[in-house]
Order: structure tokens, then C-alpha cells, then sequence
């Protein structure tokens, strides 16, 4: 079926894109003829046209309906006709589309190119090297001479950028997970003494912790964080009594809320809000993707003991509803919408910040939480690979005609004042009409009704924006929440970093890595998820079926897949 609908769904793009080439079909004027100018407005004297397919968030606009698109029409005469499609039917098409070079579009925007696909579509001649055009592109030139790490992540192994980056340096990417408890609930249940550990009540008080004035947006001051177990200063709290209160909010729930309670919940192998800090309460230097750097070497965490160790304990949360199951198969909609509704029903939770989860009237209830203790007394946690330098998100096609137009439209993303419409909404809607005393854009306040995220993914495309130190300096206010999000980091996650521990870098892999990743690493990754989800849901994983499972991944190349990825980051090192 699902291929049947893959080839509906490609037959009406293809149609789509040969509307699109046929309107614009036609001679091709010189540069000259449609009064290009690389350095000012408008781009062109006479209106040029590109097709460009995207991938779209379900809540945004269509992108020939977004105000920031209308307004670059209007001041570069360049008119962009956007077929967009949604995220799952792009990921499920896009090579076939790419692969009909009689139908292309000029260009693909999110395209998440991969250094595969750079490889592969640039040696066949489908996509254009972009660095041939930098004269083209001032903003991007100008971000390549002052950046050379950005030039060096964006370059090819055979010299040429073929793809456009995206580049949003906040410090927040690493650290996709904060862990948020109900306060009141907790409080409610020690005073009632139905928080037991060891066969006796316990006495647990968590104060402080929000925001001293949430009067105003400019000054972030939290309150001290105090938690106190049997009226002792704790630095956070174990695993055992965090799990007493856990079965407390799950035993007493008639006493905390009239919704269905969920003591715990996150998106299991999410890029945020997951479970990788759960297990590095035992000491494993966890992300979602089972790979980080551990004393300069690559490490593989699924083959950890203490990966085996933290299965097993968090099997019986699950097994006993301590973690709810729909953790394996809850879409990031559904959590958040359980955070809504007419009572609160969360317990905890595992997500970026508590603001995107819990309704407005419910946030002084919840606070961030440091890393949790585990058996051996771990309170640390792991580094995400996720980067705040991502490559491949633009690419043009070798049958865009004058090419050199259409990649200074798109260099104009590269602006800070349209970066920052671009990625959160236009001046206007999102942002204040004037700039502030120092010249910086201000965000307004959100439309009542409407949470800031909802108000971005409508009227802003993402994707493709340079908003480094410089420009959260100079340019533009940092959103409120993201420098709240800041203030937390750096109470809460990243004093607990490892020692030794760092994200696995931006590195070009070769062709020989990329195929041999690409040979092992589907089905490793396939059954690490399959082996360790089973587990949890059964109830935890015996000694055999662990050795069984390590000499499994032997025996599919895992050895060889980390030495391809220890090789890439050893010349990123050199380099």
C-alpha cells in the first residue's frame, strides 16, 4: 500500500513540475538582459521565476503564502513557485523525484542531503558545485572567509561545496533533554506521607526552582533550586527515591488530579525529550544515536554493561506504569498534548522546556530537575550529536537556468534580518516594526490563544539562516525562551557533562566510510532499537541474551562501522 501511494504521490508531483518547467519554459535571456545585480535590489529589473520543492512542517503555511516569501518577491523580483509536501511523503520521495532528471525543479529546499548524496549527485552531474558562484553570493562568501570551520564542514572531498548550510549557534542543540517534575504533586503526597522507600514514608520538599520575575522578558533570575529528602539538602535525587515518588503520583492519583496520571514520559530515540539521560544515571555516555567521543576515542554506548545494567532497571519502571508505554510510539504531538487539557496529568517529563508541554496556567507547578543519582552515585550526563552547523539543506540542480540568480536570492538568507525572519517568523507577526534603541529586532508578544511555537512553525520556513554569537550581539534579541532554556542549561545540564565525553563533530566522511556506514550501520542500528526496546518491554534482558546480542553486532561489522567513523574524526582532528 505504501508503495502504491509513493507513486500516486510522485505521478502528481511530476505533473506539478512539468506545469512548473512548461510556464517557464522558453528562451533564455543573458544576465545582462534581466538587469542582474549581485550586490543590491532588486536582484533582477525583470521578474525571473524558479521552482523550488521543500518538505513543510504539518502547522506552517504553504510557502507561496508565507508573508516573508511575498516580501522577497516584491523587493528582488524574483518570484519562487514552491511545491511543498509534507515531511514523511518528502522523505519517502525525494530520491525518486531527484532520480526523474526530466522533471526536476531548480532546487531543493530542507533537502537533507547527506555526504552520500553530495557524493552520488554531484559525480552524476545532478546537482552544481555552489562554490563556482561565491562572487554570486557576498553574504556567503563574506560567512566562508571569516568561518574556515564552516568551509571546511560545507567542503567536499573533492574540494567543491555542493550544498548549502544551515548555521544557528545558541548552545542549545547539545543538550536536547531537561528533566521537569510537578512540585506541588510531590508536596502533596509527602505531607500525606504516601511517599515510601524501603518500607517507610519519606519527607521530600522541592522549592524554588521558577522564575523570580515573570513580569518582564528582560532580566532571568531562578530562584535557588532546594530539594530536601527526610529534611536534608540533597543535590538531587537517586534513582530509588525518584522512583518512590514515581509509584506515590501512580498509587495516589485520585489525590492529585482528576486526568489519567502519567508519573513519567518522553519520546524514546527522539532528538529531544528522550531517555538518554536516564542511562547516564549508570554511567553510560548516552545519546540516541549510541556513539559519542569518550577520551578522544569513538565510543559505542549500546555495548556498554551499564547499558545492560539501566535496561533492566528501567524494564521494571515500565513493567510496574511508572513509564508509560507510548513512550516507544508517541508522535511529538501527542506528548505535547498531554501536557494540555482541562487537569494536568503529567508527573515528569523528559522534553527541551517545560513552556512547549504544559499550558500557561499549570507552569509554576513544574521545575527542572538536575540529572538523577544513580547506583554508583552517577550524576552525569552524555552529549547529543545533534549540530549546531547542518549541512546539505540547499541544492541546486544542474537544469536552473542562470543559476548565478538564483543562488544571490537565496545568498539573501544569509542577511541576519532575513535569517531571523526566516527562522521565526516576518517583522510584523513576529517581530516589532521598529527596531529597538539599539537597532536589534524585538519579538512581539504571542497572540493570546497561540504558543510561540505554533506562532513559528505557521509563518516561518526554517531552514536555511547564519545566526552565530555575533548576531544575538548585534542583530537581533534572543527569543525569551531560549535564553531561559540557557539560564537552565547551565544550572542543570551542563555542570554534569562527563569528564572526557564530547559530541561526535561535523566531519566529510570518504566514500569508502560513507559506504561502509551505510553497508552495516541500518541494520545495527535496526537491531540495537529492536533488541533494546524488547527488552524493556518484556521486563529486562538476561546475561545470555546480552552475550548473544554482543556477538551479534560483532558479527554485523560493528567494529569496522565505529574504526570508518573513528578514521573521519581522526582527519577532522588533523585537519
Amino acid at each position: 500500500m505504501k508503495k502504491i501511494f509513493s507513486f500516486i504521490t510522485l505521478t502528481l508531483i511530476v505533473l506539478v513540475l512539468t506545469a512548473c518547467n512548461n510556464q517557464a519554459s522558453g528562451p533564455t535571456k543573458t544576465l545582462e538582459e534581466l538587469g542582474y545585480n549581485p550586490n543590491g535590489l532588486p536582484i533582477v529589473t525583470e521578474t525571473v521565476e524558479y521552482t523550488i520543492i521543500s518538505p513543510k512542517n504539518a502547522l506552517a503555511l504553504d510557502y507561496n503564502q508565507m508573508d516573508i516569501f511575498t516580501k522577497m518577491f516584491e523587493d528582488t523580483n524574483v518570484k519562487i513557485n514552491w511545491i511543498n509536501l509534507s515531511e514523511e511523503t518528502f522523505s519517502t520521495t525525494k530520491h525518486m523525484i531527484i532520480q526523474d532528471t526530466r522533471n526536476l525543479p531548480d532546487a531543493m529546499y530542507h533537502a537533507g542531503f547527506t555526504d552520500r548524496d553530495i557524493i552520488q549527485y554531484s559525480a552524476a552531474g545532478t546537482i552544481i558545485a555552489l562554490d563556482n558562484y561565491l562572487d554570486n553570493m557576498p553574504n556567503f562568501k563574506r560567512i566562508l572567509e571569516a568561518r574556515p570551520d564552516i568551509k571546511k564542514v560545507v567542503t567536499a572531498p573533492d574540494g567543491h561545496i555542493y550544498a548549502l548550510p544551515r548555521v544557528e549557534e545558541m548552545g542549545l542543540l547539545q543538550h536536547p533533554n531537561i528533566l521537569f517534575i510537578n512540585k506541588d504533586w510531590v508536596k502533596i503526597l509527602s505531607d500525606q506521607n504516601k511517599i515510601i522507600l524501603n518500607g517507610q514514608p519519606i519527607t521530600v520538599s522541592i522549592e524554588g526552582g521558577n522564575l523570580e520575575d515573570t513580569s518582564t522578558n528582560e532580566n532571568i533570575i531562578l530562584k535557588p533550586l532546594t530539594i530536601k529528602v527526610n529534611n536534608q539538602i540533597v543535590n538531587g535525587f537517586t534513582l530509588e527515591q525518584y522512583e518512590a515518588i514515581l509509584r506515590a503520583m501512580k498509587t495516589n492519583a485520585s489525590l492529585l488530579t482528576s486526568a489519567n496520571l502519567i508519573p513519567l514520559t518522553f519520546r524514546y530515540g527522539g532528538w529531544q525529550g528522550n531517555q538518554s539521560d536516564l542511562y547516564a544515571a549508570f554511567g553510560v555516555p548516552e545519546n540516541i544515536d549510541h556513539m559519542t567521543i569518550m577520551n578522544d576515542q569513538v565510543t559505542f554506548t549500546a555495548v556498554m554493561d551499564q547499558y545492560k545494567q539501566a535496561t533492566n532497571f528501567f524494564a521494571r519502571w515500565i513493567k510496574d506504569g511508572l513509564i508509560e508505554k507510548d513512550v516507544f510510539t508517541q508522535s511529538e504531538f501527542d506528548l505535547l498534548a498531554k501536557g494540555k487539557g482541562t487537569s494536568p496529568r503529567l508527573g515528569s517529563f523528559y522534553w527541551w522546556e517545560k513552556e512547549t508541554v504544559i499550558k500557561p496556567e499549570w507552569q509554576d507547578q513544574y521545575v527542572a530537575l538536575p540529572p538523577l543519582i544513580g547506583p554508583n552515585g552517577n550524576q552525569t550526563i552524555g552529549v547529543s550529536n545533534n549540530q549546531e552547523i547542518s549541512k546539505g539543506n540547499f541544492v541546486v540542480f544542474s537544469k536552473a537556468k542562470n543559476p548565478e540568480i538564483l543562488l544571490t536570492w537565496i545568498d539573501r538568507f544569509y542577511d541576519p534580518m532575513i535569517s531571523a525572519q526566516i527562522n521565526y517568523g516576518p517583522i510584523g507577526i513576529t517581530y516589532e516594526e521598529e527596531l529597538n534603541s539599539e537597532g536589534m529586532l524585538v519579538q512581539k508578544p504571542i497572540p493570546e490563544g497561540m504558543t510561540a511555537d505554533e506562532l513559528r512553525l505557521k509563518h516561518a520556513p526554517m531552514g536555511i539562516i547564519y545566526l552565530s554569537d555575533e548576531q544575538w550581539k548585534e542583530t537581533l534579541v534572543m527569543e525569551y525562551r531560549a535564553r531561559l532554556r540557557l539560564e537552565l542549561l547551565d544550572v542543570y545540564i551542563k555542570p554534569y557533562i562527563m569528564e572526557n565525553v564530547k559530541q561526535y563533530p561535523n566531519v566529510s566522511f570518504t566514500l569508502s566510510e560513507i559506504n561502509i556506514i551505510n553497508r552495516y550501520g541500518t541494520d545495527i542500528y535496526s537491531y540495537v532499537y529492536q533488541s533494546t526496546t524488547g527488552w524493556l518491554l518484556k521486563g529486562g534482558v538476561s546475561d545470555s541474551e546480552w552475550n548473544n546480542y554482543v556477538n551479534k553486532l560483532n558479527q554485523m561489522k560493528l567494529t569496522e562501522m565505529i574504526n570508518a567513523y573513528q578514521s573521519a574524526y581522526d582527519r577532522y582532528k588533523q585537519s
